[in-house]
């Protein structure tokens, strides 16, 4: 039995909760608006200093000096002005490039800072002086109705060219967003791949003893700021998981000893309960369109798996097996479920149809198979294997070609970023019990801890932000 299940089990057991247990609201996002920016045309076909070769990517020279600005205006963001401000997007961007392990980008506190009429005409011989293949310029502007104005281009170096350019309006509060979005259109421009940086991760804030744990819905940016409580404590909350359209955030709460999915409005703060009963209930989890969640409920000792739509209504039973039936990831295309059961005599992984048919188990690789999750891709499932030791492990969707990408003593709980090339998790350290949330990519060479305030787990990516 995985940590995930002890941690459910001992839910039952907590003492009479409040059942309103709601934070502030984060409140609607801040509109993005994409402007033109001044510069020669992109060239938008094939791009010559692209890198189809994965394990040639982190040899790619990126400069990322300051940004600059036309006037150093005061800003909320910033009290030092847009000047500052510039510099600090710079410093988003070049650990957004180097955290996700395929770029060694040179950060602006390395290098000169180029004055604003350069944004759009670069010193190319400066920039190869240096080494650089790629170089990324921009600016910040303070508009008059308090609102910024960021510039994002990328140029080609050696071959003196422009490759893609991009504006954006945010508001003040949301200057982390333009920073991301520009690591998003330098990302997708080098490597082909879909962007993932602005993007949010909901987890589970853990505070307290063991035995009064005190567990909180939070969320927080891709790279591990601007963390948010949704939750007081009072009750119980366990494994979120973003709507796919990023409106909502589903949770499983323990409101007076009994278990409540809560499907939780991002805009307005309101929660709907979707089903409560007083059997035990795990893991739930949306279809691909939102329409409905997957969950797991024990009935007279027997787990099993249901479908129920999400503005609640009956519950449709999809397995019926003597044992324990958990979890349920559906494919991209909502046709089939990944789900995790014990029927074999062990934990192990089993794939079926959407409507509970053609059940087969697929892990046969040793060890056990807990906490599936389908790729974004839809080409391959992380899941915890569990041989001795907990670690993150993939498989392509009939079970072969399995990988650990891990080496933790207990790793466990996968969630895929929106593109589908690196997952997070939760990881438990063996002296201390504290856990926390680390990400580590498809090769699994490049591996980090997201900073959070306070212990964390069950963490669950959400879709690029609209």
């Amino acid at each position: 039995m995985t940590k995930t299940f002890l941690l459910l089990s001992a839910a039952l057991l907590a003492s009479p909760l409040a059942a309103q247990d709601l934070g502030a609201p984060i409140g609607t996002d801040q509109k993005v608006e994409s402007v033109a920016v001044d510069g020669k045309d992109d060239d938008d076909g094939p791009l010559r200093g692209t890198v189809t070769d994965e394990s040639a990517w982190s040899d790619i020279g990126i400069a990322i000096p300051a940004f600059a600005t036309d006037a150093n205006k005061p800003t909320p963001a910033n009290e030092a002005g847009t000047a500052a401000l510039g510099r600090e997007i710079s410093r988003v961007i070049t650990a957004n490039l180097r955290n996700n392990g395929l770029f060694k980008p040179v950060g602006p506190d390395a290098l000169p800072a180029p004055g604003f009429p350069q944004v759009t005409a670069p010193v190319y011989d400066t920039w190869s002086g240096r080494g650089a293949e790629m170089l990324v310029q921009g600016y910040v502007r303070a508009r008059d109705d308090g609102r910024l104005v960021v510039g994002c281009y990328l140029y080609d170096v050696q071959l003196k060219n422009q490759l893609v350019r991009e504006g954006w309006v945010v508001a003040p509060g949301d200057w982390r967003r333009a920073a991301h979005k520009c690591s998003d259109l330098i990302f997708s421009r080098l490597t082909g791949e879909s962007p993932f940086f602005d993007s949010r991760i909901a987890y589970i804030a853990e505070t307290g003893p063991k035995d009064r744990r005190v567990k909180r819905l939070a969320v927080m940016d891709s790279d591990g700021a601007n963390h948010r409580f949704l939750t007081l404590g009072s009750a119980t909350a366990l494994t979120p998981r973003y709507s796919p359209d990023y409106s909502k955030i589903l949770y499983l709460s323990y409101v007076d000893g009994n278990p409540r999915i809560y499907v939780y409005d991002i805009g307005t703060g309101r929660q709907t309960l979707v089903t409560e009963n007083r059997n035990p209930t795990l893991a739930p989890r949306w279809s691909p369109d939102g329409r409905s969640i997957l969950f797991s409920m024990a009935v007279a000792g027997n787990t099993d798996i249901y479908r129920i739509p999400a503005t609640g209504g009956p519950a449709v039973k999809l397995t019926d097996n003597p044992g324990i039936d958990v979890g349920g990831s559906f494919s991209p295309d909502g046709t089939r479920i990944v789900f995790e059961s014990d029927r074999s005599g062990s934990q192990q992984c089993y794939i079926m149809d959407a409507d509970g048919k053609n059940q087969k188990r697929i892990s046969f690789f040793g060890g056990r198979c807990a906490t599936p999750e389908w790729s974004p891709r839809g080409d391959q499932i992380a899941f915890t294997r569990i041989a001795g030791d907990f670690n993150i492990a993939v498989m392509n969707t009939s079970g072969g070609g399995m990988r650990v990408l891990t080496n933790g003593w207990q790793d466990e709980a996968p969630t895929w970023a929106p593109n589908g090339r690196i997952i997070q998790f939760f990881r438990t350290e063996k002296n201390s019990g504290r856990s926390g949330i680390w990400q580590v990519d498809l090769t699994g060479q490049n591996e980090r801890r997201l900073p959070t305030p306070v212990d964390a787990s069950d963490p669950a990516w959400g879709p690029i932000r609209p």
